[in-house]
Protein backbone atom coordinates (compact mmCIF):
# COMPACT_ATOMS: atom_id res chain seq x y z
CA UNK A 1 0.00 0.00 0.00
CA UNK A 2 2.64 2.01 0.53
CA UNK A 3 4.51 1.71 -2.25
CA UNK A 4 1.29 2.79 -4.35
CA UNK A 5 0.93 5.72 -2.39
CA UNK A 6 4.43 6.66 -3.30
CA UNK A 7 2.91 7.46 -6.89
CA UNK A 8 -0.72 7.42 -6.76
CA UNK A 9 -0.71 9.33 -3.22
CA UNK A 10 -1.31 12.26 -5.20
CA UNK A 11 -3.64 11.92 -7.58
CA UNK A 12 -6.07 10.40 -5.42
CA UNK A 13 -5.97 12.95 -2.76
CA UNK A 14 -6.88 15.84 -5.32
CA UNK A 15 -9.71 13.24 -6.40
CA UNK A 16 -10.54 13.13 -2.64
CA UNK A 17 -10.46 16.55 -2.14
CA UNK A 18 -12.34 17.43 -5.29
CA UNK A 19 -15.48 14.78 -4.43
CA UNK A 20 -15.46 15.87 -1.16
CA UNK A 21 -16.12 19.25 -1.90
CA UNK A 22 -19.02 18.33 -4.69
CA UNK A 23 -20.88 16.00 -2.03
CA UNK A 24 -20.75 19.24 0.38
CA UNK A 25 -21.98 21.68 -2.17
CA UNK A 26 -24.69 19.52 -3.46
CA UNK A 27 -25.50 19.30 0.58
CA UNK A 28 -25.47 22.51 0.90
CA UNK A 29 -27.71 23.39 -1.96
CA UNK A 30 -29.98 20.75 -1.25
CA UNK A 31 -30.62 21.62 2.34
CA UNK A 32 -30.84 25.44 1.19
CA UNK A 33 -34.27 24.56 -1.34
CA UNK A 34 -35.53 22.88 1.90
CA UNK A 35 -36.14 26.47 3.69
CA UNK A 36 -39.59 28.12 4.10
CA UNK A 37 -39.43 30.58 0.99
CA UNK A 38 -39.50 27.34 -0.56
CA UNK A 39 -42.69 25.42 1.08
CA UNK A 40 -44.95 26.31 -1.50
CA UNK A 41 -43.16 25.86 -4.25
CA UNK A 42 -42.13 21.97 -3.12
CA UNK A 43 -45.49 21.46 -2.49
CA UNK A 44 -46.12 21.49 -6.15
CA UNK A 45 -43.24 19.63 -7.62
CA UNK A 46 -41.79 17.85 -4.18
CA UNK A 47 -38.12 17.01 -4.26
CA UNK A 48 -37.27 17.36 -8.00
CA UNK A 49 -37.03 21.15 -6.85
CA UNK A 50 -33.43 20.47 -4.50
CA UNK A 51 -32.74 18.18 -6.91
CA UNK A 52 -32.52 20.33 -9.95
CA UNK A 53 -31.30 23.12 -8.21
CA UNK A 54 -27.82 21.20 -6.26
CA UNK A 55 -26.84 19.33 -9.96
CA UNK A 56 -27.25 23.09 -11.52
CA UNK A 57 -25.15 24.48 -9.13
CA UNK A 58 -22.66 21.73 -9.00
CA UNK A 59 -22.87 22.06 -13.18
CA UNK A 60 -21.71 25.78 -12.81
CA UNK A 61 -18.77 24.71 -10.25
CA UNK A 62 -17.52 22.32 -12.62
CA UNK A 63 -17.82 24.49 -15.77
CA UNK A 64 -15.66 26.82 -13.96
CA UNK A 65 -12.84 23.69 -13.75
CA UNK A 66 -13.32 22.05 -16.82
CA UNK A 67 -11.82 24.84 -18.75
CA UNK A 68 -8.94 25.67 -16.67
CA UNK A 69 -7.05 22.08 -17.79
CA UNK A 70 -6.73 23.46 -21.58
CA UNK A 71 -5.76 26.40 -20.77
CA UNK A 72 -1.99 25.17 -22.60
CA UNK A 73 -0.38 28.64 -21.33
CA UNK A 74 -1.56 28.74 -17.75
CA UNK A 75 -0.77 25.21 -16.96
CA UNK A 76 2.93 25.77 -18.46
CA UNK A 77 3.10 28.93 -16.38
CA UNK A 78 2.16 26.72 -13.41
CA UNK A 79 4.55 23.87 -14.63
CA UNK A 80 7.43 26.51 -14.91
CA UNK A 81 7.13 28.56 -12.15
CA UNK A 82 5.57 25.85 -9.66
CA UNK A 83 8.04 25.55 -6.41
CA UNK A 84 6.65 22.54 -5.21
CA UNK A 85 7.95 19.03 -4.77
CA UNK A 86 7.98 17.00 -8.10
CA UNK A 87 5.14 14.86 -7.22
CA UNK A 88 2.76 17.42 -6.76
CA UNK A 89 3.88 19.18 -9.48
CA UNK A 90 3.11 15.95 -12.01
CA UNK A 91 -0.56 16.37 -10.95
CA UNK A 92 -0.23 19.07 -13.78
CA UNK A 93 0.83 16.30 -16.67
CA UNK A 94 -3.04 14.93 -16.17
CA UNK A 95 -4.43 18.15 -17.25
CA UNK A 96 -6.20 16.44 -20.45
CA UNK A 97 -7.01 13.30 -18.12
CA UNK A 98 -8.28 16.27 -15.79
CA UNK A 99 -10.60 18.17 -18.47
CA UNK A 100 -12.10 14.56 -19.65
CA UNK A 101 -13.28 13.47 -16.11
CA UNK A 102 -14.91 16.95 -15.45
CA UNK A 103 -16.81 16.73 -18.57
CA UNK A 104 -18.16 13.23 -17.90
CA UNK A 105 -19.13 14.48 -14.40
CA UNK A 106 -21.18 17.40 -16.30
CA UNK A 107 -22.55 14.88 -18.27
CA UNK A 108 -23.90 12.71 -15.39
CA UNK A 109 -25.15 16.05 -13.56
CA UNK A 110 -27.02 17.29 -16.65
CA UNK A 111 -28.81 13.68 -16.43
CA UNK A 112 -30.14 14.39 -13.41
CA UNK A 113 -30.98 18.02 -13.87
CA UNK A 114 -32.99 17.52 -16.94
CA UNK A 115 -34.67 14.22 -15.50
CA UNK A 116 -35.83 16.67 -12.16
CA UNK A 117 -37.03 19.20 -14.06
CA UNK A 118 -38.83 17.22 -16.69
CA UNK A 119 -40.67 15.88 -13.16
CA UNK A 120 -41.13 19.72 -12.06
CA UNK A 121 -42.80 20.52 -15.14
CA UNK A 122 -45.30 17.33 -15.29
CA UNK A 123 -45.72 18.36 -11.92
CA UNK A 124 -46.73 21.73 -12.91
CA UNK A 125 -48.69 20.87 -15.15
CA UNK A 126 -50.79 18.41 -13.35
CA UNK A 127 -50.82 20.78 -10.62
CA UNK A 128 -53.86 22.55 -12.61
CA UNK A 129 -56.18 19.09 -12.46
CA UNK A 130 -54.87 18.50 -8.68
CA UNK A 131 -57.86 17.54 -5.96
CA UNK A 132 -55.29 19.14 -3.55
CA UNK A 133 -57.28 22.44 -2.76
CA UNK A 134 -53.86 24.42 -1.16
CA UNK A 135 -51.99 23.33 -4.27
CA UNK A 136 -55.12 24.52 -6.57
CA UNK A 137 -55.02 27.81 -4.93
CA UNK A 138 -51.44 28.50 -5.51
CA UNK A 139 -51.30 27.47 -9.29
CA UNK A 140 -54.08 29.72 -9.50
CA UNK A 141 -52.31 33.05 -7.91
CA UNK A 142 -51.26 35.12 -9.76
CA UNK A 143 -47.72 35.57 -9.87
CA UNK A 144 -47.23 32.05 -8.44
CA UNK A 145 -44.95 29.95 -7.56
CA UNK A 146 -46.49 27.69 -11.17
CA UNK A 147 -44.75 29.38 -14.29
CA UNK A 148 -47.57 27.34 -16.11
CA UNK A 149 -50.85 30.06 -16.70
CA UNK A 150 -52.51 27.40 -19.34
CA UNK A 151 -54.23 24.75 -17.68
CA UNK A 152 -54.84 22.61 -21.20
CA UNK A 153 -51.31 22.87 -22.13
CA UNK A 154 -48.48 19.95 -21.55
CA UNK A 155 -44.96 19.93 -20.41
CA UNK A 156 -43.28 20.25 -23.59
CA UNK A 157 -44.99 22.40 -25.39
CA UNK A 158 -44.23 24.57 -22.35
CA UNK A 159 -41.06 24.00 -22.75
CA UNK A 160 -39.97 25.84 -25.84
CA UNK A 161 -41.76 29.16 -24.00
CA UNK A 162 -38.79 29.87 -21.51
CA UNK A 163 -35.44 30.98 -21.73
CA UNK A 164 -34.23 28.00 -19.92
CA UNK A 165 -35.95 25.47 -22.07
CA UNK A 166 -34.78 26.67 -24.79
CA UNK A 167 -31.14 26.62 -24.14
CA UNK A 168 -31.27 23.78 -21.74
CA UNK A 169 -32.01 21.98 -25.37
CA UNK A 170 -28.81 23.60 -26.32
CA UNK A 171 -27.04 22.80 -23.48
CA UNK A 172 -27.61 19.07 -23.84
CA UNK A 173 -26.99 18.63 -27.56
CA UNK A 174 -23.77 20.49 -27.24
CA UNK A 175 -22.59 18.22 -24.66
CA UNK A 176 -23.81 14.80 -26.49
CA UNK A 177 -21.87 16.16 -29.21
CA UNK A 178 -19.03 17.21 -27.83
CA UNK A 179 -18.52 14.24 -25.91
CA UNK A 180 -19.24 11.43 -28.26
CA UNK A 181 -17.10 13.26 -30.70
CA UNK A 182 -14.10 12.91 -28.33
CA UNK A 183 -13.79 9.17 -28.48
CA UNK A 184 -10.20 7.82 -29.18
CA UNK A 185 -11.40 6.74 -32.54
CA UNK A 186 -12.94 9.95 -33.40
CA UNK A 187 -9.70 11.88 -32.35
CA UNK A 188 -7.03 10.33 -34.12
CA UNK A 189 -8.97 8.72 -37.37
CA UNK A 190 -11.43 12.17 -38.35
CA UNK A 191 -9.93 14.69 -35.91
CA UNK A 192 -11.47 17.39 -38.01
CA UNK A 193 -14.64 16.40 -36.63
CA UNK A 194 -13.22 16.35 -33.43
CA UNK A 195 -11.69 19.75 -33.46
CA UNK A 196 -15.40 21.20 -35.02
CA UNK A 197 -17.57 19.67 -32.57
CA UNK A 198 -14.85 20.97 -29.40
CA UNK A 199 -15.74 24.39 -30.47
CA UNK A 200 -19.71 23.97 -29.28
CA UNK A 201 -17.97 24.72 -26.32
CA UNK A 202 -18.74 28.42 -27.35
CA UNK A 203 -22.91 27.89 -27.87
CA UNK A 204 -22.68 25.68 -24.28
CA UNK A 205 -21.25 28.45 -22.42
CA UNK A 206 -23.31 31.33 -24.16
CA UNK A 207 -26.16 28.84 -23.15
CA UNK A 208 -25.09 28.30 -19.65
CA UNK A 209 -24.80 32.52 -19.22
CA UNK A 210 -28.36 32.56 -20.46
CA UNK A 211 -30.16 29.69 -18.60
CA UNK A 212 -31.17 31.11 -15.58
CA UNK A 213 -32.02 34.82 -16.78
CA UNK A 214 -35.70 34.66 -16.75
CA UNK A 215 -35.81 33.25 -13.48
CA UNK A 216 -38.35 30.66 -13.34
CA UNK A 217 -37.62 28.79 -10.18
CA UNK A 218 -39.44 31.46 -7.52
CA UNK A 219 -39.44 31.58 -3.81
CA UNK A 220 -41.50 33.49 -1.41
CA UNK A 221 -39.98 36.65 -0.57
CA UNK A 222 -42.80 37.63 1.95
CA UNK A 223 -41.70 34.91 4.57
CA UNK A 224 -41.71 37.36 7.65
CA UNK A 225 -45.21 38.50 7.00
CA UNK A 226 -46.58 35.18 5.48
CA UNK A 227 -45.39 32.75 7.46
CA UNK A 228 -45.52 29.14 5.44
CA UNK A 229 -46.29 26.36 8.66
CA UNK A 230 -48.62 28.89 9.93
CA UNK A 231 -50.89 30.13 6.67
CA UNK A 232 -50.96 26.95 4.92
CA UNK A 233 -53.68 25.48 6.84
CA UNK A 234 -55.90 28.63 6.23
CA UNK A 235 -56.29 29.02 3.16
CA UNK A 236 -59.40 27.62 3.13
CA UNK A 237 -60.69 31.13 5.10
CA UNK A 238 -58.57 32.97 2.56
CA UNK A 239 -55.43 34.58 2.30
CA UNK A 240 -55.29 38.26 2.16
CA UNK A 241 -55.83 38.96 6.28
CA UNK A 242 -53.64 40.74 8.45
CA UNK A 243 -52.07 37.68 10.06
CA UNK A 244 -51.98 36.00 6.77
CA UNK A 245 -51.55 38.36 3.84
CA UNK A 246 -51.05 36.43 -0.14
CA UNK A 247 -47.73 34.85 -0.30
CA UNK A 248 -45.27 37.07 -2.79
CA UNK A 249 -43.00 35.54 -4.69
CA UNK A 250 -39.86 36.50 -6.78
CA UNK A 251 -38.13 34.77 -9.33
CA UNK A 252 -33.92 33.62 -8.68
CA UNK A 253 -31.94 35.70 -10.36
CA UNK A 254 -29.24 34.17 -12.53
CA UNK A 255 -25.62 33.03 -10.66
CA UNK A 256 -24.10 31.10 -13.85
CA UNK A 257 -22.28 33.27 -14.87
CA UNK A 258 -20.62 34.56 -11.69
CA UNK A 259 -18.95 31.07 -11.73
CA UNK A 260 -17.80 30.89 -15.44
CA UNK A 261 -17.35 34.10 -16.58
CA UNK A 262 -14.03 34.70 -14.89
CA UNK A 263 -13.03 30.88 -16.79
CA UNK A 264 -14.17 32.10 -19.96
CA UNK A 265 -12.35 35.39 -20.08
CA UNK A 266 -9.08 33.36 -19.11
CA UNK A 267 -9.42 31.35 -22.26
CA UNK A 268 -10.14 34.31 -24.19
CA UNK A 269 -6.91 35.90 -22.74
CA UNK A 270 -5.58 32.50 -23.68
CA UNK A 271 -6.88 32.49 -27.35
CA UNK A 272 -5.70 36.12 -27.89
CA UNK A 273 -2.36 34.48 -26.65
CA UNK A 274 -2.78 31.88 -29.56
CA UNK A 275 -4.32 34.49 -32.21
CA UNK A 276 -1.07 37.11 -31.58
CA UNK A 277 1.64 33.80 -32.33
CA UNK A 278 -0.61 33.27 -35.72
CA UNK A 279 0.96 36.42 -36.44
CA UNK A 280 4.33 36.10 -35.76
CA UNK A 281 6.27 35.03 -38.67
CA UNK A 282 7.45 31.57 -39.29
CA UNK A 283 10.85 30.63 -41.60
CA UNK A 284 10.75 27.53 -42.91
CA UNK A 285 14.46 26.70 -43.22
CA UNK A 286 14.50 23.28 -44.53
CA UNK A 287 12.77 20.30 -45.46
CA UNK A 288 14.24 16.53 -44.69
CA UNK A 289 12.56 13.70 -46.35
CA UNK A 290 12.83 10.28 -44.02
CA UNK A 291 12.05 7.30 -45.06
CA UNK A 292 8.53 5.60 -43.93
CA UNK A 293 6.67 8.89 -44.94
CA UNK A 294 8.67 11.02 -42.25
CA UNK A 295 9.40 14.28 -42.85
CA UNK A 296 11.49 17.09 -40.92
CA UNK A 297 10.59 19.99 -40.57
CA UNK A 298 13.43 23.03 -39.46
CA UNK A 299 11.68 26.13 -38.60
CA UNK A 300 13.60 29.32 -37.11
CA UNK A 301 10.95 31.83 -34.82
CA UNK A 302 12.29 34.57 -34.07
CA UNK A 303 12.12 34.81 -30.13
CA UNK A 304 11.25 30.84 -29.14
CA UNK A 305 12.78 29.04 -27.00
CA UNK A 306 11.37 25.93 -25.80
CA UNK A 307 12.59 23.07 -23.39
CA UNK A 308 13.24 19.32 -23.58
CA UNK A 309 9.77 17.21 -24.64
CA UNK A 310 7.81 20.10 -25.57
CA UNK A 311 5.49 20.48 -27.62
CA UNK A 312 3.98 22.82 -29.81
CA UNK A 313 0.29 23.62 -32.24
CA UNK A 314 1.63 23.54 -35.93
CA UNK A 315 -1.06 25.84 -38.70
CA UNK A 316 -1.05 25.79 -42.15
CA UNK A 317 -3.59 28.84 -43.31
CA UNK A 318 -3.36 27.29 -46.89
CA UNK A 319 -5.07 24.06 -46.11
CA UNK A 320 -7.04 25.24 -43.29
CA UNK A 321 -8.04 28.49 -41.52
CA UNK A 322 -8.95 26.84 -38.33
CA UNK A 323 -7.30 23.38 -37.81
CA UNK A 324 -4.45 23.28 -35.23
CA UNK A 325 -2.09 20.03 -34.90
CA UNK A 326 0.33 19.21 -31.76
CA UNK A 327 3.93 18.10 -32.58
CA UNK A 328 6.27 17.37 -30.32
CA UNK A 329 9.68 19.27 -30.60
CA UNK A 330 12.05 17.09 -31.52
CA UNK A 331 14.81 20.20 -31.23
CA UNK A 332 16.47 20.39 -27.87
CA UNK A 333 17.01 23.75 -26.11
CA UNK A 334 20.46 24.20 -27.50
CA UNK A 335 19.66 24.29 -31.04
CA UNK A 336 19.44 27.10 -32.76
CA UNK A 337 16.12 26.15 -34.81
CA UNK A 338 13.19 24.19 -33.89
CA UNK A 339 12.49 20.90 -35.23
CA UNK A 340 9.48 19.01 -35.78
CA UNK A 341 9.06 15.27 -37.49
CA UNK A 342 6.03 14.37 -38.94
CA UNK A 343 4.51 11.15 -39.93
CA UNK A 344 1.99 11.41 -42.99
CA UNK A 345 -0.38 9.31 -42.06
CA UNK A 346 -3.87 11.57 -42.19
CA UNK A 347 -5.24 13.99 -45.02
CA UNK A 348 -3.81 17.39 -42.88
CA UNK A 349 -0.11 15.99 -42.74
CA UNK A 350 -0.92 14.61 -46.73
CA UNK A 351 -1.68 17.73 -47.63
CA UNK A 352 1.15 19.70 -45.70
CA UNK A 353 3.79 17.19 -47.45
CA UNK A 354 2.21 17.89 -51.00
CA UNK A 355 2.69 21.96 -49.88
CA UNK A 356 6.24 21.45 -49.23
CA UNK A 357 6.84 19.48 -52.10
CA UNK A 358 8.29 16.48 -50.54
CA UNK A 359 7.71 13.69 -53.15
CA UNK A 360 8.60 16.39 -55.77
CA UNK A 361 11.57 16.15 -57.36
CA UNK A 362 12.07 19.95 -57.01
CA UNK A 363 11.54 22.07 -54.25
CA UNK A 364 8.75 24.53 -54.73
CA UNK A 365 9.66 28.26 -55.21
CA UNK A 366 6.76 29.67 -52.34
CA UNK A 367 6.60 27.20 -49.63
CA UNK A 368 3.30 27.29 -47.66
CA UNK A 369 3.21 29.69 -44.88
CA UNK A 370 2.76 28.09 -41.32
CA UNK A 371 2.53 29.47 -37.73
CA UNK A 372 3.46 27.94 -34.44
CA UNK A 373 1.61 27.93 -31.35
CA UNK A 374 3.67 27.20 -28.04
CA UNK A 375 6.00 25.74 -26.57
CA UNK A 376 3.40 23.74 -24.01
CA UNK A 377 5.18 22.00 -21.29
CA UNK A 378 5.30 17.64 -20.77
CA UNK A 379 6.31 15.66 -17.89
CA UNK A 380 9.46 15.23 -19.98
CA UNK A 381 10.75 18.75 -18.37
CA UNK A 382 11.61 17.09 -15.16
CA UNK A 383 14.15 14.72 -16.73
CA UNK A 384 16.86 16.08 -14.68
CA UNK A 385 15.20 15.66 -11.23
CA UNK A 386 16.29 12.92 -11.33
CA UNK A 387 19.54 10.68 -11.08
CA UNK A 388 18.28 7.92 -13.52
CA UNK A 389 15.80 7.85 -15.60
CA UNK A 390 14.15 5.69 -17.86
CA UNK A 391 13.16 6.35 -20.95
CA UNK A 392 10.19 4.21 -23.01
CA UNK A 393 8.82 5.08 -26.14
CA UNK A 394 6.42 3.03 -28.27
CA UNK A 395 6.53 3.48 -31.97
CA UNK A 396 6.03 7.25 -32.54
CA UNK A 397 6.09 7.36 -29.25
CA UNK A 398 9.93 8.14 -29.10
CA UNK A 399 9.48 11.14 -30.71
CA UNK A 400 9.50 13.63 -26.78
CA UNK A 401 12.48 11.61 -26.62
CA UNK A 402 14.85 12.94 -29.06
CA UNK A 403 14.75 16.12 -27.53
CA UNK A 404 15.48 14.79 -24.59
CA UNK A 405 18.56 12.52 -25.60
CA UNK A 406 20.24 15.33 -27.53
CA UNK A 407 19.81 18.00 -24.64
CA UNK A 408 21.42 15.39 -21.58
CA UNK A 409 24.16 15.46 -24.34
CA UNK A 410 24.34 19.13 -24.67
CA UNK A 411 24.39 19.66 -20.92
CA UNK A 412 26.90 16.55 -20.05
CA UNK A 413 29.41 17.71 -22.64
CA UNK A 414 28.82 22.04 -21.27
CA UNK A 415 31.69 22.15 -17.79
CA UNK A 416 29.33 24.96 -16.76
CA UNK A 417 26.22 22.68 -16.46
CA UNK A 418 26.15 20.33 -13.01
CA UNK A 419 24.07 17.61 -13.55
CA UNK A 420 22.01 15.58 -11.09
CA UNK A 421 21.66 12.97 -13.90
CA UNK A 422 24.10 9.87 -14.13
CA UNK A 423 22.46 7.34 -15.74
CA UNK A 424 19.80 7.10 -18.85
CA UNK A 425 18.08 3.98 -19.88
CA UNK A 426 15.78 4.03 -22.97
CA UNK A 427 13.16 1.24 -24.15
CA UNK A 428 12.03 1.65 -27.45
CA UNK A 429 9.27 -1.03 -28.29
CA UNK A 430 8.15 -0.64 -32.01
CA UNK A 431 6.16 -2.90 -34.21
CA UNK A 432 7.81 -2.57 -38.02
CA UNK A 433 11.64 -2.06 -39.15
CA UNK A 434 10.50 0.77 -41.15
CA UNK A 435 9.90 2.90 -38.40
CA UNK A 436 13.57 3.23 -37.28
CA UNK A 437 15.32 5.08 -39.25
CA UNK A 438 15.44 8.68 -38.66
CA UNK A 439 15.77 7.87 -34.83
CA UNK A 440 18.25 5.37 -35.06
CA UNK A 441 20.44 8.18 -36.77
CA UNK A 442 20.30 9.93 -33.97
CA UNK A 443 21.03 7.14 -31.69
CA UNK A 444 23.97 6.23 -34.05
CA UNK A 445 25.08 9.83 -33.57
CA UNK A 446 25.19 9.67 -29.79
CA UNK A 447 27.06 6.18 -29.55
CA UNK A 448 29.67 7.37 -31.47
CA UNK A 449 30.33 10.80 -29.69
CA UNK A 450 29.83 8.76 -26.29
CA UNK A 451 32.84 6.40 -27.47
CA UNK A 452 34.90 9.41 -28.42
CA UNK A 453 34.47 11.29 -25.08
CA UNK A 454 35.10 7.96 -23.38
CA UNK A 455 31.38 7.77 -21.86
CA UNK A 456 29.62 4.71 -23.10
CA UNK A 457 27.73 3.70 -19.71
CA UNK A 458 26.03 6.89 -19.91
CA UNK A 459 23.28 5.65 -22.18
CA UNK A 460 22.05 2.03 -22.40
CA UNK A 461 19.03 1.64 -25.06
CA UNK A 462 17.04 -1.56 -25.95
CA UNK A 463 14.93 -2.12 -28.98
CA UNK A 464 12.04 -3.96 -28.97
CA UNK A 465 10.45 -5.19 -32.53
CA UNK A 466 7.37 -6.57 -31.88
CA UNK A 467 6.91 -7.34 -35.16
CA UNK A 468 7.21 -6.49 -39.12
CA UNK A 469 9.57 -9.19 -40.20
CA UNK A 470 9.24 -12.22 -42.83
CA UNK A 471 11.27 -15.40 -43.24
CA UNK A 472 13.89 -13.97 -45.08
CA UNK A 473 14.33 -11.34 -42.81
CA UNK A 474 14.66 -13.74 -39.99
CA UNK A 475 17.15 -16.09 -41.51
CA UNK A 476 19.37 -12.75 -42.58
CA UNK A 477 19.15 -11.70 -38.76
CA UNK A 478 19.84 -14.97 -37.46
CA UNK A 479 22.86 -15.45 -39.92
CA UNK A 480 24.48 -11.60 -38.98
CA UNK A 481 24.26 -12.72 -35.25
CA UNK A 482 28.22 -12.26 -34.92
CA UNK A 483 28.10 -9.36 -36.51
CA UNK A 484 29.33 -5.91 -34.36
CA UNK A 485 26.49 -4.36 -35.89
CA UNK A 486 22.73 -5.29 -35.76
CA UNK A 487 21.44 -6.18 -38.55
CA UNK A 488 18.23 -3.88 -38.49
CA UNK A 489 19.66 -1.02 -36.97
CA UNK A 490 22.78 -0.81 -37.30
CA UNK A 491 23.79 -0.21 -34.16
CA UNK A 492 26.32 -1.80 -31.73
CA UNK A 493 23.42 -2.98 -29.23
CA UNK A 494 21.04 -5.57 -30.67
CA UNK A 495 17.49 -5.08 -31.56
CA UNK A 496 15.49 -7.88 -29.08
CA UNK A 497 12.54 -9.28 -31.01
CA UNK A 498 9.19 -9.59 -29.21
CA UNK A 499 8.43 -7.58 -25.82
CA UNK A 500 10.00 -6.79 -23.28
CA UNK A 501 9.85 -8.65 -19.34
CA UNK A 502 9.02 -5.20 -17.75
CA UNK A 503 9.08 -7.19 -14.23
CA UNK A 504 12.82 -8.40 -14.65
CA UNK A 505 14.13 -4.75 -16.01
CA UNK A 506 12.16 -3.05 -13.17
CA UNK A 507 13.86 -5.76 -10.63
CA UNK A 508 17.30 -5.27 -12.55
CA UNK A 509 17.06 -1.37 -12.33
CA UNK A 510 15.66 -1.30 -8.53
CA UNK A 511 18.50 -3.75 -7.69
CA UNK A 512 21.18 -1.34 -9.49
CA UNK A 513 20.10 1.69 -8.34
CA UNK A 514 18.86 0.64 -4.58
CA UNK A 515 18.44 4.29 -2.41
CA UNK A 516 17.73 5.89 -5.88
CA UNK A 517 15.30 7.97 -7.24
CA UNK A 518 14.07 6.93 -10.95
CA UNK A 519 12.17 8.74 -13.85
CA UNK A 520 10.33 6.64 -15.80
CA UNK A 521 8.89 8.91 -18.44
CA UNK A 522 6.70 7.20 -20.90
CA UNK A 523 4.74 8.11 -24.17
CA UNK A 524 2.88 5.49 -25.68
CA UNK A 525 -0.60 4.02 -25.64
CA UNK A 526 -2.83 2.77 -22.44
CA UNK A 527 -2.14 -0.45 -22.53
CA UNK A 528 1.31 -0.26 -22.09
CA UNK A 529 1.05 2.57 -19.89
CA UNK A 530 -0.98 0.76 -17.17
CA UNK A 531 2.21 -1.93 -17.18
CA UNK A 532 4.73 0.47 -16.35
CA UNK A 533 2.15 2.17 -13.90
CA UNK A 534 1.88 -1.13 -11.92
CA UNK A 535 5.68 -1.57 -12.52
CA UNK A 536 6.25 1.37 -10.90
CA UNK A 537 4.60 1.19 -7.84
CA UNK A 538 5.20 -2.48 -7.47
CA UNK A 539 9.24 -1.65 -7.32
CA UNK A 540 9.47 0.99 -5.56
CA UNK A 541 10.53 1.01 -1.95
CA UNK A 542 9.46 2.96 1.22
CA UNK A 543 13.06 2.54 2.80
CA UNK A 544 15.42 4.40 2.31
CA UNK A 545 17.77 2.39 0.97
CA UNK A 546 15.20 0.89 -1.68
CA UNK A 547 15.18 2.57 -5.41
CA UNK A 548 11.41 4.33 -5.90
CA UNK A 549 10.29 4.92 -9.60
CA UNK A 550 8.11 7.60 -10.27
CA UNK A 551 5.75 7.33 -13.30
CA UNK A 552 5.48 10.40 -15.70
CA UNK A 553 3.14 10.21 -18.96
CA UNK A 554 3.29 12.31 -21.55
CA UNK A 555 -0.25 13.75 -22.72
CA UNK A 556 -0.93 16.47 -25.19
Amino acid sequence: MANWLLNEGPKWTLIGCWLAVNIALFIKTYLSYMAEEYIYLRLIVGHGLPFARSSAFLINVNSLLVLLPVCRNLISILRGTSTCCTRVRRQLDRNLTVHKYLAYFICFLSIIHVAAHCYNFERFVQAHHSKDGLIQTLTNLKDGPNPITDPNTDSIRELFKYIAGVTGIVLTISLVLIVTSSTNFIRRSYFEIFWFTHHLFVAYYTAVLLHGIQGVIQSQSNVDAHKPEKCMDKWENGWGTEQCPLPEFIGKPAASWKWVLGPVILYLLERCIRFYRNLQPVTISKVIKHPSRVIELQLKKRGFHSEVGQYVFLHCPSISHLEWHPFTLTSCPEDEDLKIHIRVIGDWTSALAKALGVDSEEQPENLPQLAVDGPFGTASEDVFQYPVVLLVGAGIGITPFASVLKSIWYKFNNKEVTLNLVKVYLYWVSPDTMAFEWFADLLKTLERQMIEKQMPELLEYNIYLTRGWDANQARNIVLNEENVYDVVTNLRHKTHYGRPNWDQIFSAMASTHHANKVGVFFCGPKSLSKTLRQMCNTHSSIQSSGAKFYFNKENF
